[in-house]
């Protein structure tokens, strides 16, 4: 069951952004910035040529770079172009 899209799963989701990504997912980084809208539109958010992108991407923070960390955690799969295999 994925996690809520609300201000204590982000607050949760960056406590637990120091623990290691599940060593199971897979793809990477489509840029439909989807994960930048979790639970509110981040401020670092670009768009530009339909892609969107982190202006503070090098020192962003460690819940953004991990984005989804487990597959609990992902709660834009409708977009988001990393998955999880089954162990």
């Amino acid at each position: 069951m994925p996690m809520k899209n609300n201000l204590g799963a982000k607050i949760k989701r960056t406590i637990t952004s120091i623990l290691p990504v599940d060593k199971n997912r897979r793809g990477k980084c489509s840029n439909c910035g989807k994960c930048c809208y979790l639970p509110n539109k981040c401020s670092f958010l670009r768009i530009k040529d339909g892609k969107s992108y982190c202006s503070i991407y090098k020192i962003r923070p460690l819940n953004c770079r991990k984005y989804p960390r487990t597959e609990k955690e992902c709660l834009t799969q409708e977009t988001c172009t990393y998955y999880f295999v089954k162990k």
